[in-house]
């Protein structure tokens, strides 16, 4: 099974940037993606980020331009670079593995806050 591991999240002003890590580990075997998703409390769970086995991203309409998401494969380590934050940021951020078989697996979460 492949646990993950996130940090990262904090209390941030409007406007700082914050980076996001998720470590992989255990049965890694063949990804097809990772991404970042959030969820803010009475919302749904929505996309933030997401990085292919090939390298493709896609971005949610909201964080493209302010959000990089990327990838070590050495360290199996997938990253979100949040810069200008904004308060409707603030969210749980999940990161998510899916595997080439269909398979999926959710970090913990981390809450990432933005207020001044």
């Amino acid at each position: 099974q492949v646990q993950l591991v996130e940090s990262g999240g904090g209390l941030v002003q409007p406007g700082g940037s914050l980076r996001l890590s998720c470590a992989a580990s255990g049965s890694i075997g063949s990804i097809y993606a990772m991404g970042w998703y959030r969820q803010a409390p009475g919302k749904q769970r929505e996309l933030v980020a997401r990085i292919t086995n090939g390298g493709s991203t896609n971005y949610a309409d909201s964080v493209k331009g302010r959000f990089t998401i990327s990838r070590d494969n050495a360290k199996n380590t997938v990253y979100l670079q949040m810069n200008s934050l904004k308060p409707e940021d603030t969210a749980v951020y999940y990161c998510k593995y899916d595997s080439a078989y269909g398979s999926a697996t959710w970090g913990q979460g981390t809450q990432v806050t933005v207020s001044s």
